[in-house]
Parts: structure tokens; sequence; C-alpha cells
């Protein structure tokens, strides 16, 4: 399993392409229309977009992918979230260009894809479908944990937006924390991290 981050420009959130060795993969968040010309750029194929959850800095590029041939997906409880009722273009004065959502999941739904397997761990507070996803392949490497904006290196998400709740926030924390094992992390914002790190020196652990 390679993971590649697509860095982001402007006021948007990191994007993470996640392949297998057949030269297809999926994106996690698609946060810039830019993206699928990185996609082109390293020869990848995108089939599907996972969002982690609906803010509008998080799908900027929904719609070159989909464009593209790529399904998008989000979790459930976001789905007018991304299409219908974003903050971007009062916070920043820019707008999304439309797409469509082709499938929602929720809390335990598992995708198997190009070799890829994909863990869907509802963690609502950020927004109330926020959710990481748990990324692995047949390889004895221990999987990846997306945590969209739910969990930074050193920093949790924001609960202040709508939907946002604080105390779900810190129950779905506590959930992260108590997975077993440690995981390889990619944030939404900011740089990779440990989860064990993050149980350890997180302030708000």
């Amino acid at each position: 399993m390679q993971i590649h981050l697509i860095k982001p420009r402007g006021f948007a959130a990191n994007s993470y392409f996640v392949t297998s060795d057949r030269g297809h993969g999926i994106a996690v968040d698609a946060a810039q229309p830019q993206i699928r010309e990185e996609a082109a750029r390293l020869g990848i194929t995108i089939d599907r977009v996972f969002l982690t959850h609906g803010h509008f800095d998080h799908i900027g590029g929904c719609a070159a992918l989909q464009e593209a041939g790529a399904k998008i997906g989000c979790p459930a409880q976001d789905r007018d979230l991304s299409l219908f009722h974003n903050l971007g273009p009062q916070m920043t004065g820019t707008a999304v260009a439309p797409f469509d959502v082709d499938f929602v999941y929720g809390d335990g739904d598992v995708f198997a894809l190009g070799g890829l397997v994909i863990h869907v761990i509802a963690t609502p507070g950020h927004t109330a479908g926020s959710c990481c996803l748990l990324i692995g392949d047949d390889s004895p490497a221990p999987p990846a944990l997306f945590t969209g904006d739910t969990l930074f290196q050193g920093d949790v998400g924001r609960c202040d937006l709508p939907t946002g709740d604080g105390n779900a926030l810190r129950e779905s924390l506590d959930k992260l924390w108590a997975l077993a094992g440690d995981y390889a992390v990619y944030p939404g914002h900011g740089g990779a991290t440990t989860l064990e790190r993050e149980r350890r020196f997180n302030p708000y652990r």
C-alpha cells in the first residue's frame, strides 16, 4: 500500500491517494480541483473518493474527480452538508464546483476495493457525520488511520461550527484512544503523526 499526500493550496485540507500495486486507488478527501492533475501525474486512476466529512475545504476536488469517473462517498449524516449547506462561499468567497454523492457510509462499514480494505469509524464531534478511515491491504504492515478533522498532531478538531458537538468529540477521541495497537495517523490538516504519540502527548488526551 502506498500513500501519497497532496498538499493543500490556499484554504484547503490535506488530500491523500491510497493505492495498491495495480495502478488504481482511492482518494481520502478531495480538497482542491488540482487533485485530478496530481492523479494523472502519478499515473493513478482514482476509482472512489472517501470524504471524512462534508466541510467545503475537503471537497473542492470532488467534481473534477467525478468527471474523470470516480464515485464520491461521504458519511451519511454529512451528505446534505457536503451538497447544500456548506460555509465555503460565506467564509472565503469561493464556491465549490457541484458534484453528486454516489454512496454513503456509517460506523462499522467495510469496503474492499482494488486490494485495499477500508474500515469506517464514526467519530462525530467536528461535524455530526465526521468519521475516520482505517485503511490497509493484504501485506503484514498495519493499516493507516485517516482522521480528517477529528485528530491532528498535538491538537483536535474544532466543534463550534454547525453540527459540531464538544461532548461527541470527546467520546470520539476516547474511541480512538481505545483502538488496539498503534497506527500511522494522517490528518486533514498539518503533518502526520502516530496514534501512540497522540495517546501520550496530545493535550486533549
